[in-house]
């Protein structure tokens, strides 16, 4: 299952990777550069004499069905919805456990950086680019609310279409259902646990999302890579 996962998201990186090979020789500064794995594969190591389960990632991806039955699985998302650009946010204080992203954040960000571009994966950094902890440290605490604000959460979902929200600490969608609704009813998703977002620029990368197809409707582990600028 994991195995099968990681092919679809290396055959992924390897179909871009042609196509940007066969674009016009005036389009070739948009080439990427390297690949970063944004899954957190430490759980994979530590726990693999333990049991099978155990020794999954503990990246995953919350789809709309484990917010809204009938909605999209993990392996119901559309291909196109999995392959995105990749923004990267940080909280201004690592010090408040309740800070949150809100729409003058969002506000600095576009003005730094451009706007928003439309079908991007929102990636939040909770403890800014210079975050070194071991992976084991942000899995300490228990799941934490998606950090961002519900109106700069909807702003970014219905002004920007995004698509997704990456965190890389375990998330806790119930402790703000009306956000949690509209992220699923707009088809988005949310990856928790990731890995190494301090290699990542602000802009200009692209995600690749690989979820593995399994019985549960609505999570799923997940294979996260990155492609770099």
């Amino acid at each position: 299952m994991r195995i099968r996962s990681f092919i679809i998201a290396y055959a992924l990186v390897l179909a871009i990777l042609l196509f940007a090979d066969r674009r016009p020789g005036t389009m070739q500064q948009d080439r990427y550069s390297h690949v970063v794995d944004l899954t957190d594969g430490q759980n994979a190591t530590a726990k693999r004499a333990t049991s099978i389960e155990s020794s999954e990632s503990r990246t995953r991806i919350i789809a709309p069905a484990a917010i809204i039955p009938g909605t999209w699985t993990a392996g119901q998302i559309p291909p196109e919805r999995l392959v995105a650009p990749l923004v990267v946010m940080d909280l201004k204080s690592a010090s408040e456990t309740n800070s949150q992203i809100s729409l003058d954040d969002i506000a600095t960000w576009e003005a730094q950086h451009g706007i928003i571009p439309p079908g991007a994966v929102v990636a939040i950094r909770p403890f800014g680019p210079n975050d070194n902890r071991p992976a084991d440290d942000r899995f300490a605490a228990p799941p934490t609310p998606l950090p961002i604000a519900r109106d700069a959460a909807l702003f970014l979902i219905e002004a920007r279409d995004t698509i997704g929200f990456a965190i890389e600490t375990p998330v806790n969608l119930s402790s703000d259902r009306t956000l949690a609704t509209q992220i699923a009813l707009h088809g988005n998703y949310v990856v928790e646990g990731t890995a190494r977002f301090t290699s990542l620029p602000a802009t200009g990368s692209l995600i690749i999302v690989a979820p593995a197809k399994n019985k549960k409707p609505g999570e799923a582990p997940v294979r996260i890579l990155a492609m770099v600028k």
